[in-house]
């Protein structure tokens, strides 16, 4: 499951108003997030690149003897993870694994896509056994994958005579409530950060929040566009960003970090490079068949 994202300009009106819950959205934002858009293509390649994501998964995980079927669900956009719910129970199926393509748990994020399929199987009125997978932000595969991704950005930067840049570990920002309610959002994310950082040379590096909502709460920081400005006070020459809370390319790295966040950096004289995403990378796929197998064996 992905949060999805609008296959065209014309979508973007109807996606926006499925993440505001149905709620007006002001022409200014939906002409803001359409020029976001056609920044990055004039579209999400979130669906598409998801696709890939399970379809690699399953071959990966029928080549080791298992009988599965992988699906996939949006929280709000097609396919729906309603529409996708349904579509199992008519392919017959009855055991499934929920994996939010998020492995870091929050209750307002990974918990809102678990209620989504709860509600699904009530609402239907289906007899289906689900296993959720809460967290799977331990896997090594998951942070081989992610400091394979930094070593080989890191060894370019060198190359290009940045051998010691800044490196900031990035990840989506959440309201800073979630920590009074016991959410294990950021440990999770501290706890991973420090197994990529263990499969690196020593580098100087911090965590920082991205893509924050608009809203009137603090949200967890600080903001990595702060820490940009901060960096190039300070005279650093070169930043590798880490958007390690992410696994795809979609509106939050094509658009925050490849557009906003360069342009900043290069407003205060800084080289900002950025990690590829992992996508549908083989050592990807591995993370997420050690996130499920245990599931398919309980």
């Amino acid at each position: 499951m992905a949060v999805g994202g609008p296959d065209s300009l014309e979508d973007v009106a109807g996606y926006l108003s499925e993440v505001r819950h149905g709620r007006p959205t002001p022409p200014e934002l939906v002409a803001e997030f359409r020029e976001r858009y056609r920044r990055i293509g004039g579209k999400s390649p979130l669906r598409e690149i998801t696709t890939r994501q399970a379809t690699g998964l399953e071959a990966k995980l029928t080549s080791e003897g298992y009988h599965v079927r992988a699906y996939v669900g949006m929280r709000h956009w097609h396919p729906y993870i309603r529409e996708t719910v349904a579509a199992i129970a008519r392919d017959g199926l009855r055991k499934v694994v929920a994996l939010c393509l998020t492995p870091y748990y929050a209750r307002m994020s990974v918990g809102a896509y678990f209620d989504a399929v709860k509600e699904a199987v009530q609402a239907q009125g289906l007899s289906l056994d689900v296993a959720y997978v809460d967290s799977w932000n331990d896997v090594p595969a998951l942070a081989d994958a992610f400091a394979e991704r930094a070593a080989a950005s890191l060894a370019t930067l060198a190359q290009d005579g940045f051998p010691d840049p800044y490196v900031l570990f990035t990840a989506h920002s959440l309201p800073r409530k979630i920590l009074a309610e016991g959410d294990p959002y950021e440990k999770e994310l501290l706890e991973t950060l420090e197994a990529i950082r263990s499969r690196l040379p020593p580098i100087r590096s911090r965590l920082a929040y991205q893509s924050a909502g608009r809203t009137a709460d603090p949200w967890l920081g600080p903001p990595f566009e702060e820490v940009i400005d901060d960096l190039g006070r300070e005279g650093e020459k070169a930043i590798l960003i880490v958007p390690f809370g992410f696994v795809s390319d979609h509106l939050e790295i094509l658009y925050d970090v490849d557009v906003e966040a360069k342009e900043r950096a290069e407003r205060a004289g800084v080289r900002l490079e950025r990690t590829p995403s992992l996508n549908a990378d083989p050592k990807f796929i591995e993370a997420m068949a050690e996130a499920v197998r245990p599931r398919l064996t309980s």
